[in-house]
């Protein structure tokens, strides 16, 4: 493996950001289970979703990839009769499970050995209750699931790292039910999509004092379009924040993506951040405040964030991320690494972290556990650095932004492949190896239901 080495630059110019992963996980689950004939245009092509496609495909949905659409048609779903292999993808692998609980026979689900890492025993307990059988390897993956699930609710109890079965509100899980989620509903955004999709196919959501109501409410629409990415846009944006301005294209008006916050946080440091149309551009104003914030809703952005206020004047907060821990790797602590291995000032807290924000960082080698978001936030500090950022050329950045170092090369960025002579392993900045530490997810168990309700109506045939 070679290294890749981000040098600072003069950031200009415009990017689009790749297609949501979020919205085409989504996208691809919701329209098999609602049934029929769907087009999902734009959608990600990543690691990840195409994880995704497969799984769907096993659960026996038709899907022809072509001219940036899926064609996906689906008049029923069934148990694959084999193991299914959703490499690093934890929506993959969470959002099967749910659908396996629903449909009579074993399923097997198993990923790479960092996903193997991150608890599923909420999950698979909540399913249990449900009355699926699940088996796994000390709540991780492997895990085996079979159904179908015989009750029609499922009373759950909502936390920062999963949702708990408890003896309070129901939650649906067939069409008709009414239930709710107590306690503090962690990443609410990614829900807000969920619920958006299932009425764009097709399916009645209502929400009432905490009570979700599910019905069937028509075919719903033929085709949706997959919108920009906002966590992905993220890194653009604070790299216009650094190091000049950059424009990023094909955001909309309407979208539910949580993560549109960043536009908000930039601004509240300095930044100088326009909206026109479908665009959204943010400036280098000089002034660069420390600011607190709040990732309970939006936690893909603290990496990049963070990396953003490392030198900020003054002491920023991040906190109500607990649940980063675990990730693809304990995103506070290698967020809190990546700061210091760079020459900045962090310390990490129970739910996220301190930046004491410095003049600048001076640059150095990074190690980001094989996390794409870890290693995007590294290359946009390299704006903030007198030295260049080393990091693994292991195209970990393929699971959500494939193309990153070319676009951010396209802004002005300087990117080479090959090691710096600056910054050389062991040297200043370094930081030991690990094995990156994976967890459980931080989305609430409610983000698997409609899977799991929706996926009843086609799957019926089969039980």
């Amino acid at each position: 493996m070679g290294e890749i080495v981000f040098e600072g630059g003069e950031v200009e110019g415009a990017a689009s950001p790749p297609p949501s992963k979020s919205c085409t996980h989504r996208a691809v689950f919701i329209s098999c289970v609602a049934g029929g004939k769907r087009t999902v245009r734009n959608p990600l092509l990543s690691a990840d979703t195409l994880a995704s496609i497969d799984v769907a495909r096993a659960f026996g949905a038709e899907i022809k990839m072509s001219d940036g659409r899926f064609e996906i048609e689906c008049s029923g779903m069934h148990s694959p009769g084999h193991e299914l292999d959703v490499g690093n993808s934890g929506t993959t692998l969470r959002f099967a499970s749910a659908i396996a609980a629903c449909l009579r026979g074993r399923t097997v689900l198993d990923g790479d050995d960092s996903l193997r890492k991150r608890p599923m025993g909420k999950l698979l307990e909540a399913l249990e209750r449900a009355g699926a059988e699940c088996r796994s390897a000390d709540g991780c993956a492997p895990v085996e699931v079979s159904g179908p699930m015989s009750a029609r609710d499922v009373r759950v109890d909502g936390d920062e790292l999963a949702v708990r079965l408890s003896d309070s509100r129901r939650l649906p899980l067939l069409g008709g039910d009414k239930g709710g989620v107590e306690g503090r509903m962690v990443s609410r955004p990614y829900v807000d999509i969920t619920v958006d999709m299932m009425r764009r196919f097709g399916f009645g959501v209502s929400e009432e004092e905490g009570a979700y109501t599910v019905s069937r409410a028509g075919e719903g629409d033929a085709e949706y379009a997959v919108p920009a990415d906002l966590s992905s846009a993220a890194y653009l944006l604070a790299a216009g924040g650094l190091g000049g301005r950059a424009t990023v294209e094909g955001t909309g008006p309407g979208d539910v993506q949580g993560d549109r916050k960043i536009a908000d946080i930039l601004a509240a440091s300095g930044c100088s951040v326009t909206t026109e149309g479908g665009a959204v551009t943010c400036s280098k104003t000089g002034i660069h405040r420390a600011v607190d914030v709040d990732f309970r809703d939006t936690p893909d952005l603290f990496p990049v964030v963070a990396a953003f206020l490392a030198t900020a004047g003054g002491t920023s907060r991040l906190y109500g991320a607990d649940h980063l821990r675990f990730k693809e790797a304990d995103r506070i602590a290698a967020t809190v690494e990546m700061i210091n291995a760079l020459g900045g000032d962090a310390e990490a807290t129970g739910d996220g972290c301190t930046i004491r924000g410095v003049d600048r960082l001076r640059g150095g080698c990074v190690n980001a556990c094989g996390d794409h978001r870890i290693f995007m936030a590294a290359a946009v500090a390299s704006l903030s650095c007198d030295g260049p950022v080393v990091l693994d050329d292991d195209r970990c950045w393929d699971v959500s932004y494939p193309g990153f170092p070319e676009q951010m090369a396209s802004l002005g960025v300087r990117v080479r492949r090959g090691r710096s002579p600056r910054a050389r392993r062991g040297g200043p900045g370094a930081r030991p190896r690990r094995t990156p530490s994976c967890g459980l997810s931080a989305w609430t168990f409610f983000l698997c239901l409609p899977p799991v309700f929706l996926s009843f109506p086609c799957s019926i045939a089969h039980l």
